[in-house]
C-alpha cells in the first residue's frame, strides 16, 4: 500500500473515483474531510445536513460552504486546503504522479458469503401475469437478468445466448397471428368436428386429439392464421394497448398470398 508524504500512514482502503458519481455518496467526501479537520483541533464538527457554514463572507452576508469551513482548519496544520495528500508508491517508493484525497471515514465490512448468496433454479413458479419465473432466492425464483447484463451480451454479440435467456427459458410462447390485419388478440378457436370422434368410438378405435384450428375474428376467416414464438409480455403488452384504443400490428414475412390490410 502507498504512504502519506505529510503523516507516512498508509490508507486502509482505497477506492476508485468513478465510484462517486454513480453511486452518490457525497456525504463520505464531506466526512472525510471534517474528520480530518476535527481529529487534527481536536473539535466536533456540526454535520448537519443541507446546512451552510456559520461563518460569513467579510463583504458579504452570503454564507460560505462547509468546505469553505473545513479548508483553513486543514491549512491551519499544514494540510491540502482540499484534503489532498501526496502519496508515495509502497512497491517502488516513488512520488505518485497526482494528489490523492485522503481522510478518516468509518467504513463497515459486511460479511458476505457464498453459503448465504448461492442461488440455482432449474424448474419452478412462474408468474401468473407475465408467465415468467417468479424472483427471490427463498421462493425458489430465478436469477435476475437485468439491463446491464442485456448490454454485456449485445456488447459480445452473443445473440443465442441472449435469445435463449431472454426468451427460451422465460416466457416462450406460440402466439397465432393473423397476416391479414396483424392481429395477435383477434384469434379464436374454432370446434372441431366431433364426427370423426364419434366414429372412432363406435369401432373402438382409439381417440385422435383433434388439432387445434384458429380464425381471425375480425377478418372472418381462418386462411391467413400463422403461428409465432414471441416473449408472453408481448401478448401481455399488446393486450394492454388495446385497452387504451392503441392497435398493434404485426407484419409476418411468410404471410399469405393477400396482401395485408
Amino acid at each position: 500500500m502507498p504512504f502519506s508524504a505529510n503523516t507516512g500512514m498508509r490508507p486502509d482502503l482505497i477506492i476508485n473515483p468513478h465510484a462517486f458519481p454513480s453511486r452518490m455518496t457525497i456525504a463520505m467526501l464531506l466526512e472525510s474531510m471534517a474528520a480530518k479537520a476535527g481529529s487534527l483541533h481536536g473539535k466536533f464538527i456540526d454535520a448537519t445536513p443541507f446546512a451552510n457554514s456559520l461563518k460569513k463572507d467579510k463583504d458579504s452576508d452570503k454564507p460560505n460552504s462547509i468546505v469553505d469551513e473545513l479548508g483553513p482548519m486543514l491549512a491551519s496544520y499544514g494540510f491540502n486546503y482540499h484534503g489532498n495528500e501526496v502519496l508515495y508508491s509502497g512497491v517502488f517508493g516513488t512520488e505518485m504522479d497526482c494528489e490523492i484525497f485522503i481522510g478518516p471515514v468509518y467504513y463497515q465490512r459486511l460479511r458476505h458469503m457464498v453459503s448465504d448468496k448461492f442461488q440455482v433454479r432449474t424448474t419452478g413458479r412462474i408468474d401468473q401475469i407475465t408467465r415468467q419465473p417468479i424472483g427471490g432466492r427463498k421462493h425458489g425464483g430465478g436469477i435476475r437478468f437485468g439491463e446491464m447484463e442485456r448490454d454485456a451480451l449485445l456488447a459480445h454479440g452473443s445473440s443465442y445466448l441472449l435469445h435463449d435467456r431472454l426468451h427460451s427459458c422465460s416466457d416462450y410462447h406460440i402466439a397465432d397471428v393473423c397476416s391479414f390485419c396483424g392481429s395477435l388478440l383477434t384469434a379464436t378457436m374454432i370446434k372441431s368436428d366431433t364426427q370423426k370422434k364419434v366414429k372412432h368410438e363406435m369401432l373402438g378405435l382409439p381417440t385422435v386429439r383433434p388439432a387445434k384450428n384458429f380464425a381471425c375474428q375480425a377478418c372472418k376467416t381462418s386462411k391467413g392464421m400463422e403461428t409465432v414464438a414471441m416473449p408472453y409480455v408481448f401478448r401481455y403488452l399488446a393486450a394492454e394497448l388495446a385497452a387504451m384504443n392503441i392497435k398493434l400490428e404485426l407484419r409476418l414475412s411468410n404471410k399469405s398470398g393477400l396482401p395485408l390490410s
